[in-house]
């Protein structure tokens, strides 16, 4: 493929993401207020005006207004603007690491129901069912897909049910422990639920590395605005979102990481 075709197609990819990016905006917005995500159409939370063709353009449509509604000229968060983009940009490093073909494509998928639920955490502090159950019922859907490539499609679903059922079980034994150590509710219900949909999707190794960095890249940001006096010693911190990093982590450099592992701490068995 010549360098010209490479960047239509990446460009195509990016445009792809981004787009998808602009509907996970209306699922973060929508589902934690309980609205429907198909009606009404886009508008301005604030004048509750239609939306244009242009104003609905990805990335572009908020540059074009300035970050302001058009009608309002109420201020349009620039958060916008920031999933679109890096929806695009994953869907594009997605691409480049796999190509194009049935894993790129769940990858897609596990990315876009990963980034919406981090943003809705984050928000809300809660982690809707109505995501991570629809996420649980495609990755188990892409699972027999896999097995069914393969002509495994009962040794596929096994370990995508299996994996879901450790990630409850693994997040559960976790919230336990913290809440003991600690206290206090150490971890929201969401997140065991959240760990079985990732479980179904990526399967049990790279559940557990999800977890291990999930912990760690938690540990490390919560310590830190601790010690900078961001964030309280009993104040929660949504975990969703460093589940959602660790599982992104896990997928693209999972193989790599768990080889280097084995290699340091079981050197004679490589």
């Amino acid at each position: 493929m010549d360098k010209l075709a490479a960047i239509i197609l990446i460009s195509l990819v990016f445009i792809l993401g981004a787009s998808i990016g602009s509907f996970l905006n209306v699922v973060i917005y929508r589902i934690p207020a309980g609205l429907s995500l198909i009606h009404p159409p886009s508008r301005c939370p604030h004048c509750f005006h239609k939306l244009g063709v242009t104003e609905n353009v990805p990335v572009l449509g908020w540059l074009w207004l300035r970050g302001r509604c058009r009608w309002c000229r109420t201020p349009i968060s620039p958060r916008y603007p920031l999933v679109e983009a890096i929806t695009g940009l994953l869907f594009v490093l997605v691409y480049w690491k796999f190509d194009y073909n049935l894993t790129t494509i769940g990858y897609w998928a596990l990315l876009s129901w990963l980034l919406a639920l981090s943003a809705i955490d984050f928000d809300t502090m809660t982690l809707p069912n109505e995501l991570t159950q629809s996420g649980l019922i495609v990755g188990l859907g892409f699972q027999i897909w896999r097995g069914w490539q393969d002509a495994q499609v009962a040794n596929y679903l096994m370990l995508g049910i299996s994996s879901a059922v450790l990630g409850i079980w693994l997040l559960d034994a976790i919230r336990w422990m913290g809440s003991f150590a600690f206290g206090q509710t150490a971890m929201g219900g969401g997140d065991p639920k959240l760990a079985a949909m990732i479980g179904a999707w990526l399967g049990w190794k790279s559940l557990l590395l999800t977890g291990f960095l999930a912990c760690a890249s938690g540990a490390l940001v919560g310590g830190s605005a601790i010690a900078l006096g961001l964030l309280d010693r009993r104040q929660p911190m949504p975990f969703g979102p460093f589940l959602a990093l660790g599982a992104a982590l896990a997928m693209f450099f999972g193989d790599e990481i768990i080889s280097t592992y084995l290699k340091i701490f079981f050197p004679l068995g490589n």
